[in-house]
């Protein structure tokens, strides 16, 4: 549909040169029609493609099984490198008392039962993980049964419920605690007093610490996506009281943590339930997550751009806008899992690449859309730079490259600022990875989905 709305208008436009004698003073007017054109005759097909195997490259750790009809069976397990503190203290230590492993959760960081009976375990790994690792990785070489460090039942609602106020505003959140192997802690107590430069240096640390591997050993029903882990040794210390006397007291110290820093993979296998089989086999356009399906869509860029060139082609022209609207219709499950918070569309070509070079979008090649879930849709609205990047840099001919694109899940990361000189907010995007925070399902109604680029044109009557 092709919508125009005109602002007619006569422009005065000084043909002539004017001089200092008022016998020389000429002009001509030309009339001159504006058009704001709404086009969106356009429509999209796409094709949904298996996406088993992701390099995440987040600090978000997924441990949990669930089996939810109507979305499918979701196993997730966790393997971690550790950030040591540059600084522990040794002064008046008398002995290592414990230590534990903290893995914190927001308060709806789980998706399934709260009170389900549960089991976690964790080992130490006996070598370094690789560089690159994905989703579909195995760990079964990487540590022994024999190297337990600890074990938990855990649940939403036996985790420790914590508390805080940050400018102004309450924030609470939860810690499930692992009691670790207490020779554990005091091994790297040992290695810092006999060899310090060891916790400035992450990788002479690995050598001798590869790392931890988490995971649910019993029970299902619930997935839980811990945010933040950190080991946390209790040590007796030496306390001289004012009248002389000494004391043990007790004291505590993070000693290492999982970081963005250090490489943090989530070992998930989803098998996608019978109904959202059926629907992919009938040619519905589903994407699922974590590692679960995405898919691959044609947009017409070239026909965008000839339709935009052929009305413009008798006067002067600007691009104001492209946005995709792709409404959604949400599949029915036992745990209410919700369609993706976000989306990510990028050229097939640049998928790779953009995720592992830990990549933002550009809206030139690539571009994230929010699931409204009101409106049961997600709007990608910057798209003005793509189309004009095809015109202006290749002759507005459009490669495959450009016309092939992947609408995938992901989780998106944003740091928001106050402004010092008034209330306003700013809110920046400072990661993009595969969606591995939850679980995600959702059908994209492609066919009913709404492509309208927007642009002015000036012409003469």
């Amino acid at each position: 549909m092709k919508k125009s709305i005109y602002l007619i208008f006569a422009l005065l436009t000084i043909c002539g040169v004017i001089s200092c004698s008022d016998d020389n003073i000429g002009s001509s007017i030309a009339d001159t029609r504006s058009e704001i054109i709404q086009d969106s005759s356009f429509t999209m097909t796409g094709t949904t493609v298996l996406n088993s195997k992701i390099q995440a490259r987040t600090s978000t750790q997924l441990v949990g099984t669930i089996n939810s009809p109507g979305y499918g069976q979701l196993t997730s397990e966790v393997v971690t490198q550790l950030m040591p503190a540059r600084l522990i203290d040794t002064a008046k230590v008398v002995k290592i008392n414990s230590c534990r492993l903290t893995l914190t959760i927001a308060k709806n960081g789980f998706i399934g039962d709260s009170v389900a009976p549960m089991r976690m375990n964790v080992y130490k790994l006996k070598k370094q993980l690789p560089t690159k690792i994905y989703s579909d990785f195995d760990p079964s070489e990487y540590y022994s049964e024999d190297d337990l460090l600890g074990t938990v039942s855990y649940s939403p609602q036996s985790a420790s419920k914590k508390d805080t106020v940050i400018s102004g505003s309450s924030m609470s959140w939860y810690e499930v605690y692992v009691p670790l192997s207490t020779s554990f802690a005091q091994s790297m107590y040992e290695l810092y007093k006999t060899k310090p430069e060891a916790f400035s240096d992450p990788e002479i640390f690995r050598q001798h610490y590869p790392g931890l591997y988490i995971k649910n050993v019993y029970g299902s029903g619930r997935v839980m996506n811990f945010y933040a882990t950190e080991m946390t040794t209790f040590y007796g210390y030496r306390y001289q009281r004012k009248e002389g006397t000494d004391t043990i007291m007790e004291g505590r110290q993070s000693y290492v943590a999982s970081t963005p820093e250090v490489i943090t993979n989530n070992n998930i296998k989803l098998t996608p339930g019978e109904n959202v089989k059926k629907m992919v086999a009938n040619g519905d356009a589903v994407v699922m997550g974590p590692a679960g399906y995405e898919v691959n869509v044609k947009f017409p860029i070239q026909e965008i751009i000839d339709n935009y060139k052929k009305s413009t082609s008798d006067g002067l022209s600007l691009i104001n806008s492209l946005e995709l609207v792709i409404p959604v219709e949400e599949i029915k499950n036992d745990y209410n899992i919700a369609p993706p918070a976000y989306l990510l569309m990028v050229k097939q070509g640049k998928k790779k690449d953009f995720f592992e070079g830990d990549s933002l979008t550009n809206n030139k090649d690539s571009f994230y859309a929010t699931y409204d879930a009101t409106k049961k849709q997600y709007a990608f609205t910057g798209l003005r730079e793509y189309v004009l990047n095809i015109i202006q840099n290749q002759n507005g001919i459009a490669g495959a490259d450009d016309i092939n694109l992947t609408v995938t899940p992901i989780d998106v990361t944003t740091y928001t600022t106050n402004s010092s000189y008034s209330s306003s907010q700013t809110t920046v995007v400072t990661k993009i990875a595969p969606s591995v925070a939850q679980p995600g399902l959702a059908k994209l109604c492609l066919d009913k989905a709404k492509i309208k680029i927007v642009y002015s044109k000036q012409s003469l009557y």
